[in-house]
């Protein structure tokens, strides 16, 4: 994991723009930039933030199916509450992971019906499991903890970029901070990865290295992202964390030289890493980051959980001298999940 850039939480708040030689070294365009970097130093709370809602995920992914369905949402794209095997990856139905999507920071977008209609994939309600659903008790209070928590710290890694980021914008009348604030379609979305079963992976050099999440860019102008924690499930029924089953197994990012590299994000840390959105309104001079998950082997009974916050513009704003966000968003909902769903 070497290259990867970490910087304190401390210096984020008390002095951001100090940290402006490492963001450029960070998210710049040499070819050794990973695109991603580690906030180090946070506030004690994010431990308990993270382990309680990476728990109550592994718990709604095991209830009966009748009730996650509940929880659903076709009319989004499947991009409000829960999703498994909506999603196309690598030209197929992706059932190896599933999701709950919400907005921590925003429960009901305060725009006009007919846009809210118009871009269902932001603008709807939050959908939340009932507060009495059994074994997932305080899921929608967990989910605002943590989501608007990384939210927070996402905003302030905004700040300090500004200056390296807005010398790349193409229009000077907003700012990254402007564009994350400000916007109602933030989005977060509670990862399980269902543990793989032995027809699922292929093993040693024939596992593809994209074999748990296929190669993607995220949407967003900068996205969040939580340690993983793998867990399994005891005798007992309940689940206990374990260390990575595999050292092959996480998340892999190809630099800006195109070089694939092992990223690791440590418990205690965030990484943020940079989105389509961000390399679209800076006319391709910042660049999203290519990323994937590996399985990395023949392991049962292993679940892998984790957390990610896409911080993005309103659908209005433009990202290219022809599209808008809500559009450029249409395009990549079309091609994972057809046009049947738009």
């Amino acid at each position: 994991m070497s290259g990867v850039v970490s910087i304190s939480y401390r210096t984020l708040v008390s002095s951001p723009l100090s940290l402006r030689t490492s963001i450029e070294q960070a998210f710049g365009s040499h070819p050794q930039a990973l695109g991603i970097v580690l906030v180090k130093d946070l506030p004690s709370v994010y431990k308990s933030y993270r382990e309680t809602l990476l728990n109550l995920g592994y718990k709604y992914a095991h209830l009966p199916e009748d009730v996650k369905e509940r929880y659903t949402d076709p009319g989004s794209s499947y991009s409000f509450g829960w999703s498994h095997g909506k999603e196309i990856m690598n030209g197929k139905p992706d059932t190896l992971k599933a999701s709950y999507y919400a907005n921590p920071v925003v429960d009901t977008p305060d725009v006009s019906s007919a846009l809210r209609e118009q871009h269902r994939e932001y603008y709807r309600e939050n959908i939340w499991p009932d507060a009495k659903e059994k074994g997932i008790e305080g899921f929608e209070s967990a989910f605002k903890d943590l989501g608007r928590f990384v939210f927070q710290v996402g905003c302030e890694l905004a700040a300090a970029c500004e200056p390296f980021v807005s010398k790349h914008f193409g229009d000077t009348s907003f700012s990254l901070v402007d564009l994350i604030a400000r916007s109602q379609t933030t989005k977060a979305r509670l990862l399980h990865y269902f543990p793989p079963s032995p027809g699922d992976v292929k093993d040693g050099d024939d596992e593809p290295i994209d074999s748990w999440c296929g190669f993607h860019l995220d949407n967003s102008l900068l996205t969040g992202l939580c340690a993983a924690m793998f867990l399994r499930e005891e005798d007992d029924g309940q689940p206990s964390v374990v260390p990575s089953p595999s050292p092959e197994s996480g998340l892999y990012i190809r630099t800006r030289g195109g070089e694939l590299t092992k990223v690791s994000i440590p418990d205690d840390c965030l990484a943020f890493q940079t989105g389509e959105a961000l390399q679209l309104v800076t006319g391709g001079r910042l660049r999203a980051t290519p990323h994937c998950v590996r399985v990395g082997g023949s392991f049962e009974g292993i679940s892998r959980e984790t957390f990610a916050l896409f911080m993005q513009p309103d659908t209005h704003q433009k990202v290219s001298a022809t599209e808008t966000f809500g559009q450029f968003t249409k395009r990549i909902l079309e091609k994972h999940y057809g046009k049947s769903s738009m």
